[in-house]
């Protein structure tokens, strides 16, 4: 009998992903660990899967950009700084916000940023305000750099990181970090829900909690360390 469980559940652990790879089993794409990520769809267990396939393939990257609202330019891979190499890299022109401006990120880095737009940032603007953010407002993502004063270095060596300092409501109303993480009123509250779904969506989320360096932005990555704070 326990041998018998034993063929049974590696059949499981084994015959059911490989029919899922070969098509044998159907599933719904949202579901299915080999098909492209589609922005459009909820995060759910698999989503954190299909975005680590996405760097090393470009083409799947580009489908599951083409799913998003992302306007952009696909670049070469290059090294524009020594030492700080780009590959499966876009330029980011527009969202389904406008940008403060344009910026480089990393294939996987850019879909994070779709999905925290699509899922998390309107959600969170809706919720509080009742209106849609218009307009990002960030501080760049490409710096060829060390983190701090450590001989380690940045994700944004890479372009592999976002920082954004303020967002702009339909109303024409500015949130800033500087000014309003430590209010007591609905900016604050929304800077507050903003940050939580972003620790969603990234793999590290820094805001004016984690240190003094962070006071005016939010620090978004796709690095292998995971952290929200």
């Amino acid at each position: 009998m326990r041998r018998l469980l034993g063929w049974l559940l590696l059949l499981l652990l084994v015959g059911v992903p490989l029919a899922i790879h070969q098509h044998w089993l159907k599933l719904p794409s949202r579901w299915d660990p080999w098909a492209p990520l589609d922005v459009r769809d909820p995060r759910n267990l698999l989503t954190s899967f299909k975005l680590m396939r996405l760097q090393a393939d470009p083409a799947l990257c580009r489908q599951a950009l083409a799913s998003s609202s992302l306007r952009f330019t696909e670049l070469p891979d290059s090294q524009p700084s020594a030492g700080c190499p780009l590959q499966n890299s876009v330029r980011i022109t527009a969202a389904g916000v406008a940008l403060s401006s344009s910026f480089v990120a990393t294939c996987k880095l850019a879909v994070a940023f779709a999905l925290f737009e699509h899922h998390g940032l309107q959600p969170a603007a809706q919720q509080v305000f009742g209106q849609p953010v218009v307009r990002i407002e960030h501080l760049g993502s490409f710096a060829c750099r060390n983190v701090g004063n450590s001989q380690r270095r940045s994700q944004h060596a890479s372009a592999n990181a976002l920082d954004i300092a303020g967002f702009r409501l339909r109303d024409g109303r500015r949130i800033s970090l500087a000014r309003d993480w430590r209010g007591t009123d609905r900016e604050a509250l929304f800077l507050r829900q903003v940050r939580d779904a972003a620790c969603g969506h990234f793999n590290t989320t820094l805001s004016p909690d984690y240190n003094a360096a962070h006071r005016d932005h939010f620090h978004l990555d796709m690095g292998l360390m995971r952290m929200c704070r």
